[in-house]
Parts: structure tokens; sequence; C-alpha cells
């Protein structure tokens, strides 16, 4: 779920990992130890989320709190949206990008100028109390810009959202997200896979921040329509519902500033509670679906080897001779 992007330059003396803000999630009210997560007490702890597979609330707090280390070296310090179901009802779900009065100071605070001059104050997670305040006032999803607040304007990864026609099977969405990973490593880049859990894969390329979203954008722009124009009855690059017909969306729209995507480890307010699960590119090729990791099994992936541990040494960047790749 991409948000338009409206906004300009960021301005104001605070400081840009987010200030915290005054109010406590705190409670003067009993309650019981084993209530609390990562410091923080969740009320109404048996309130069921997904009742197929008997998740509670409780329940995605501890899991957001052991996914933390893993999920924060993506999101911390980004500029983060939320999706909150308040009443634990994923049918009545809502989009969330600025912060609001009486937030729990566990989520910080970070002013943006928008586009029409105005600045509005966005959130910022960088602990695991703060997904679990986050969780407390109902929060399923987190979904993150592409740069951190230290430095907005250049993003620290760029990403490619495959997002197939109800009529094309998985197995052309993982074809697809191979095809592409070789379009990338031809053009110099890197890059990692992770099922949305959802129908789709995206195709993440870490950067060293120093290209700016105008030329990101345009670069991820060019890319895909190079890859739609090459097989044009496999892939279209327009977000036009009619020309998707039977075709994978070669969605490149949120390399823009502003727009948002689920965060790698995040739940989705879907049925059964499926996460967005990075994995390696060998195990991609195995998997027969984007949403077949769920929160109750993802203890042993947490435990295990990073999948995505080697990209923490790429050092790579949108140089001019990368940029010009897809100008040829």
């Amino acid at each position: 779920m991409a948000e338009s992007a409206d906004v300009q330059a960021s301005k104001g003396s605070r400081k840009a990992e987010g200030r915290p803000r005054k109010s406590s999630s705190a409670s003067r009210t009993k309650e019981k130890p084993d209530d609390r997560v990562a410091g923080i007490r969740i009320t109404h702890p048996d309130r069921m989320l997904f009742g197929e597979r008997g998740i509670r609330k409780i329940d995605l707090a501890r899991y957001y709190a052991a996914a933390a280390p893993r999920l924060l070296e993506h999101a911390g310090g980004h500029p983060v949206s939320l999706i909150r179901c308040p009443q634990g009802d994923i049918a009545h779900c809502f989009f969330q990008k600025h912060a609001s009065e009486g937030f729990p100071r566990e989520i910080a605070e970070i002013p943006i100028e928008e586009a029409s001059g105005k600045t509005e104050d966005y959130m910022v997670v960088n602990s695991a109390a703060g997904l679990a305040a986050a969780v407390q006032m109902g929060t399923i999803e987190f979904h993150i810009w592409g740069s951190a607040a230290r430095r907005l304007e250049t993003p620290n990864r760029m990403i490619f959202d495959l997002d197939p026609d109800t009529s094309v099977g998985f197995s052309k969405v993982r074809d697809a997200a191979l095809e592409l990973r070789d379009m990338l490593a031809a053009a110099g880049l890197k890059s990692l896979a992770m099922v949305t859990g959802g129908k789709g894969v995206h195709v993440v390329v870490p950067l060293v921040p120093r290209a700016q979203w105008p030329d990101v954008k345009a670069f991820a722009k060019a890319l895909a329509d190079k890859l739609a124009d090459e097989y044009p009855d496999r892939y279209v690059a327009t977000m036009s519902k009619a020309k998707r017909e039977g075709r994978i969306f070669i969605d490149w729209l949120r390399n823009e500033r502003g727009a948002t995507a689920v965060a790698p480890y995040s739940v989705r307010a879907r049925s059964n509670a499926p996460v967005a699960a990075p994995v390696t590119w060998e195990e991609l090729q195995r998997l027969e679906s984007a949403n077949g990791f769920f929160i109750d099994d993802m203890a042993a992936r947490l435990n295990a080897p990073d999948p995505w541990q080697d990209a923490k040494k790429w050092r790579q960047s949108l140089t001019r001779k990368v940029l010009e790749t897809v100008a040829r």
C-alpha cells in the first residue's frame, strides 16, 4: 500500500530521528505482570485479532517484541505509517501517516514540510517498546519510507513491488522477481527478495544514501518500462487496471518521497495473520505462495541466520554508470 508522494523538504530544529512525545502509554490501573510487553502495558490482552489462528492482541505484541531486532534494522529511524484496527476487526482498519495527540511517548515524531507548505508530524519507531506501544493502540501493520528520517532526501533503498493480476499464479510472480533481479545485476546492483504476505513479491535494492529521490524514481521507472517493453505479454508498468489483466504490474511508484511500503517482518491485516517475510533468492524459488509465513511459525526464522545478512556488507549506489544502463 503506497502513500502518494506529496512531501517536500523537512524543516524545523527538532532532531530528525524523532523526538519523544510527552504522553505515556503506562497506566495506573491494576494490571497483571504478563500484560506487559517490552515495558508497555497491553490493555484487553485477550482481544482476539485473528480467530482462525487464535492470535490475540497480546500475542501480536509479543511477536513484534521478538521480531524487533530484525524489523528495526529496516524500519527503525524511518518515517513510519500505521495500519490500525483499534477494535481488533481487520475489516475495519485505517491507514495513519501523521502523529496524533495522545500517542504514547515511545513513538517518536518528526516534523516534515509537505508540498502545501504545511508542516505535519510524522511517526518514527526506534525500539521494541515503540512497536509494542503501537500494538497497544491497535496497530497491525507498519509501512515505512524508503529514506531514513536523518536523510529524508536520499533514500537508502529502492523497491519494486510485483503486483500480479488475480489470474496470474505465484510461479509467474516468482519468475518475474528472478528476471528483475538479473536485470538489476546487469546494471550493477544487487537485490533482495521479500514475500509480502499478500500475493506479490518485493524486490529490494539497498542503497548508500547518495542519490536523491528524483534520480531513484527515474531509474526505477525506466527499469520497469524496459522490462514491460521487452515482455509486454507478461508485464505492465502503469497502474491502469484495464491494462493489468493477465499481467504483473511492476510497481515502481514506491520510489518517491513520501511513498511507503510494508516493512520487513510486519504482520499483515489479513486473514490468518501472514507476515511480510524476507527470503533468500534460493528459498524464493521453492516457495508456493507469497503468504506462507505466519506469526506462529516465525520464531524459528527469527532464530535462524538472517536471509538478508550479506546485504549488510554491500556498498552500492546509483552512480552515473548505473543510471546510464537503463537509458540504452
